[in-house]
């Protein structure tokens, strides 16, 4: 058996659907072991089952995914930008021909809905392809009036290697971000996926060698945070750091980073508030309240976790708010249509949540539905009655 071999598995997901499922580290277009040897398992949260395990970054290994993809910068950066274009189209092209098994892997190992898989992150995931392959040969400098006597202008360069770090409530379409404009100005890229979900990014380095990419523009790790991540933010090879995720990590990943002044990014979402005034249409109000804070399971950086309602609609917006819930909230097996909500992606997630129920009644809030875990999908699973 070859090391190739090894590195893949055959697996059948809960919908029925088979597929190779990948599991070494993506470096330089070649899915190679681990040089510690250690793994990441993977848990279906719907049933609490392992899935599978995969190859763990070690330090040594981001050290070999950052030198292959400083060497392909070398000629990557010099690539006709229709032709970076054109290759990230036919990546997009390819999300599309393999949706299905793409959304089934993000289903298993996240936990959303089939149905939000499919037709929202991965068409995400091709729209966001596309919109940057149409950017790779429109990115102009400017020429500056100076005077007769001088010639000044400027131009964009690609900034060299880009790492990027993401989280597990979106895997793919988190990727899609990142890649999209680091390929389309010239850079080239070492992405670690979380390590909660560690799979959909797997099966999407085959497309990306399928599509034609050349070794070591687009390198993919699993890892844990504290080894690979951390060698990431501090590696003098890597010119820019991209990052969404905790505040407390980006935090640390800025004093990592700073040990070459890295270009940085960082997104560590927030409190976001949405404001309910008594002049607005109440009905409305619960309904957008509950898509702000009810999709996606909750998980969303962006979520609008504090709804401030005036006090002279507040006991109406709260029944109108209940009404949306139990009416649209249909929690269950994230394969079945009908489902609106799956299970948090991981135990200590699911325990987070109900730890805020929890420090939210002991601080004197009132509990007005849900608030306990959800038990009613085969007595297993990180499910949480809609709260």
């Amino acid at each position: 058996m070859s090391s190739s071999d090894e590195l893949t598995i055959e697996l059948t997901a809960p919908n029925g659907r088979k597929y190779t499922q990948p599991t070494g580290l993506f470096i330089n277009n070649e899915f190679v072991k681990s040089k510690s040897g250690e793994k990441i398992t993977t848990i279906n949260p719907t049933d609490e089952k392992e899935i599978t395990s995969v190859q763990a970054a070690s330090a040594e290994d981001v050290d070999t995914a950052v030198a292959a993809a400083r060497k392909a910068f070398k000629k990557w950066r010099e690539v006709v930008p229709t032709e970076k274009g054109g290759l990230m189209l036919k990546l997009a092209d390819l999300v599309d021909k393999h949706a299905e098994t793409l959304a089934t892997i993000e289903t298993w190992d996240n936990g959303k809905p089939y149905t939000v898989s499919l037709s929202e992150d991965v068409a995400e995931v091709a729209a966001t392809l596309r919109y940057y392959a149409g950017y790779a040969d429109k990115l102009h400098g400017q020429v500056i009036d100076t005077g007769p006597a001088k010639f000044a202008y400027t131009i964009r360069e690609p900034l060299g290697v880009c790492a990027q770090i993401i989280p597990w409530n979106y895997p793919l379409a988190m990727a899609a971000w990142k890649l999209g404009p680091a390929l389309a100005c010239g850079n080239t890229v070492v992405l670690k996926a979380a390590e909660q979900t560690p799979l959909s990014i797997l099966y999407f380095a085959t497309l990306i060698k399928e599509a034609g990419f050349p070794p070591g523009v687009i390198n993919l790790l699993n890892g844990a945070g504290k080894v690979a991540g951390e060698a990431l933010a501090g590696h003098m090879g890597v010119d820019k750091i991209a990052f969404t995720g905790s505040t407390a990590t980006g935090r640390q990943i800025m004093r990592s980073a700073a040990v070459n002044l890295k270009n940085i990014t960082l997104e560590t979402g927030g409190k976001s508030p949405l404001l309910v005034f008594e002049d607005a249409d109440l009905e409305q109000a619960a309904k957008w309240a509950h898509v702000g804070i009810m999709s996606n399971q909750g998980q969303i950086c962006t979520a609008t976790s504090r709804v401030l309602v005036q006090e002279g609609c507040y006991d109406k917006f709260v029944e109108l708010f209940k009404g949306v819930i139990k009416e649209t909230s249909v929690v269950g097996d994230p394969f079945q249509e009908a489902t609106f909500q799956g299970p948090q992606v991981t135990k200590a997630q699911f325990e987070k949540v109900l730890g805020y129920v929890e420090s939210g009644k002991s601080e004197g809030a009132t509990l007005a539905m849900g608030g306990k875990a959800y038990k009613d999908v085969g007595g297993k699973g990180f499910f949480v009655e809609p709260t």
